[in-house]
């Protein structure tokens, strides 16, 4: 008797268990609205450390050539030139871009 009941049991108190996971992982976890923000900061953060980089090589481009437009940025450098005009430029980095000169990163593309 006590082996039919067992059975039963122990796959009630897994299904509660995970049950109550999913429901935690809901509201604390990567796909939660506060994880995905964290996730956003993140990437902005990243994108701005590679503008940071890129932005040097295109000021002496254009400290050379009074202009953006022809500029090259280093390969692998994970920013792409999406935009360059005579006075302003656009850099985009995943899902982040930054026009400038003196530009923040800001989400979306160019």
């Amino acid at each position: 008797m006590l082996r039919v009941l067992g059975i039963p049991a122990i796959l009630i108190t897994l299904f509660v268990g995970a049950y109550l996971s999913m429901q935690q992982m809901r509201s604390n976890g990567p796909t939660s609205p506060a994880g995905q923000q964290e996730i956003a900061q993140a990437n902005s953060a990243t994108a701005g450390l590679d503008f940071s980089q890129a932005v040097p090589g295109l000021q002496a481009y254009f400290d050379e050539n009074h202009t953006y437009v022809g500029a090259t940025l280093p390969p692998g450098s994970q920013v792409t030139l999406a935009v360059a005009g005579a006075t302003s430029y656009c850099l985009q980095s995943g899902n982040e871009h930054e026009v400038g000169p003196g530009g923040t990163p800001q989400p979306g593309p160019c």
